[in-house]
């Protein structure tokens, strides 16, 4: 799992308005973060979601940016990273998180998302990705394309 997850994982500090979330989650082209105290122990984790709803409330009621802290999920499943990639792919089945913090010794080292565990789910399982099966082959025809 440590080849697959992102190992400067960007976080939000628990100070952190929703503005500032936002404005991050932007730059760095990710759909969610995790928020971390000072000492980088996981507090909680935020998604766009989380901010679309705060930011909707904040322009209906003409308000100022909640902190980070009144909007994220405070039951943040995490991974630590030596936890197997298949174990991992089963966690996320259903109605799941799409990305995980992974954290050592109490403090985040890092990032997985599904993509990443897909990414390493096809490295890793030859049997179904043989070259004898072949790539699959999408065609679109251009008479669907409206």
């Amino acid at each position: 799992m440590k080849d697959y997850m992102q190992s400067n994982a960007q976080a939000i500090p628990a100070d952190a308005s929703v503005r500032d979330v936002v404005e991050h989650l932007l730059k760095w082209n990710v759909t969610g973060a995790p928020v971390v105290d000072q000492q980088r122990r996981v507090i909680g984790f935020v998604s766009e979601q989380d901010c679309i709803k705060d930011m909707l409330n904040s322009a209906f009621y003409a308000e100022d940016s909640d902190s980070v802290t009144r909007i994220m999920r405070r039951d943040v499943l995490s991974v630590t990273p030596d936890a197997s990639i298949l174990e991992i792919a089963e966690t996320m089945l259903g109605n799941k998180p799409k990305n995980y913090p992974v954290v050592e010794h109490g403090k985040l080292v890092g990032l997985i998302n599904r993509r990443q565990i897909l990414q390493a789910l096809t490295d890793n399982n030859g049997s179904y990705f043989s070259p004898r099966r072949g790539s699959p082959e999408f065609a679109v025809n251009s008479s669907d394309i409206q």
